[in-house]
């Protein structure tokens, strides 16, 4: 897992709205960048719902929201549009970036093992350098927590 002060990795991914989103284009902004696990689901639906309510104030501390899994870009289409979240939500289709942040662990989930993401954030600051790393992450008032890190 990497930790505060490093170099955060840079990454091209897909987004929602069908752009190509690197974490080098928002140079002097701050960024959160949270991964979660799966969309529509209740836990990632409560975090991604904080970040669409507190957006505004965010985005007032010169930051931005990228919220990254591993669904494929229509799966975030329909998870943005049915909760009106304001964010682009990133496809880690290829895990690639979830691989760079080391946000990948063994899950066991009914007895089936599998690889998944830990709910994870990344507050990388105007310079790319990690700001703070928090993992686990609990989803009820994250957004608030970020929020006060700004």
């Amino acid at each position: 897992m990497l930790k505060e002060g490093d170099k955060a990795p840079d990454f091209r991914l897909k987004a929602d709205d069908g752009r190509e989103y690197s974490l080098s284009s928002f140079r002097g902004k701050k960024v959160v960048l949270y991964f979660y696990p799966k969309d529509d689901t209740p836990g990632c639906t409560t975090e991604a719902c904080g970040f669409r309510d507190s957006h505004h104030s965010i985005t007032g501390k010169n930051a931005v929201v990228l919220g990254v899994s591993r669904d494929d870009v229509e799966s975030h289409r329909k998870f943005k549009s049915k909760y009106s979240l304001n964010f682009p939500l990133l496809a880690d289709t290829e895990s690639a970036a979830s691989e760079a942040y080391g946000v990948l662990a063994e899950k066991n989930m009914y007895g089936r093992k599998s690889i998944g993401i830990v709910r994870s954030t990344f507050v990388i600051g105007e310079d790319g350098k990690l700001l703070k790393v928090i993992s686990p992450v609990k989803p009820d008032g994250h957004d608030r927590e970020i929020l006060a890190l700004l």
